[in-house]
């Protein structure tokens, strides 16, 4: 398995058309919080951001995986969002953990009213880690598009400022949390929710650096 992600970020790191193509995954969960909330076209637009502009080669189309399965080794990179409640059983946990240990990463994006179910299970993967709160220097806000301010602010939820949020694991980013922000929203077609052009464009840039991120880590 950690073969088969370093040949993937291998492929990721060439940045050229010819790369190896590789999948993004939705992480579908269990406790009746809406998983599939922003499935029809907030991933499949970031995709194809990133494939014009960071020349990316990731498949247009979206996986949906589930967190116990084995197939989420498949996919180098898994989003994650909902308004409500997550459970992830010890099983589901474990599989995550070994998952991101071995080089995935996992985007969370807070869909609105997530939030304190998320800490929660987050804490049945890492047992012995912390969200803490990225500082605004860190390099996912300076890929290929630069945040000095940290996150840009999507949608108004409870009127504050955005915060993002990461597990690291011996140094590595693992998993990265957008908080009072809303990137997945702001990622879906201009008629969904009515945003501005220049939201969507914020959304978009951070959300390609996320991915920049996770597959040069630097």
């Amino acid at each position: 398995m950690k073969l088969l992600f370093k040949i993937l970020l291998f492929s990721f790191i060439t940045f050229n058309a010819v790369a190896q193509s590789f999948q993004i995954g939705l992480l579908k969960y269990s406790g009746g919080g809406d998983w599939y909330s922003n499935l029809e076209t907030s991933l499949t637009n970031l995709i194809k951001f990133c494939n014009t502009n960071l020349k990316t080669n990731i498949n247009p189309e979206q996986a949906i995986v589930d967190v116990g399965s084995i197939e989420l080794f498949n996919y180098p990179f898994i989003h994650m969002t909902g308004h409500g409640n997550v459970i992830f059983s010890n099983a589901e946990a474990d599989n995550l953990r070994k998952y991101l240990i071995a080089g995935g990463f996992l985007h969370i994006s807070d869909n609105y009213g997530m939030d304190k179910f998320i800490r929660t299970e987050l804490k049945k993967v890492f047992p012995e880690l912390d969200l803490v709160e990225l500082p605004f220097n860190h390099p996912i806000y300076h890929q290929r598009f630069n945040f000095d301010k940290g996150l840009p602010k999507i949608h108004e939820h409870d009127n504050k400022a955005p915060q993002g949020f990461g597990i690291i694991y011996k140094g590595r980013l693992v998993c990265f949390y957008d908080y009072e922000c809303d990137l997945g929203d702001g990622w879906e077609s201009p008629d969904v929710h009515k945003d501005s052009p220049e939201a969507r464009e914020k959304a978009l840039k951070m959300g390609a650096n996320i991915i920049s991120f996770a597959f040069l880590g630097k």
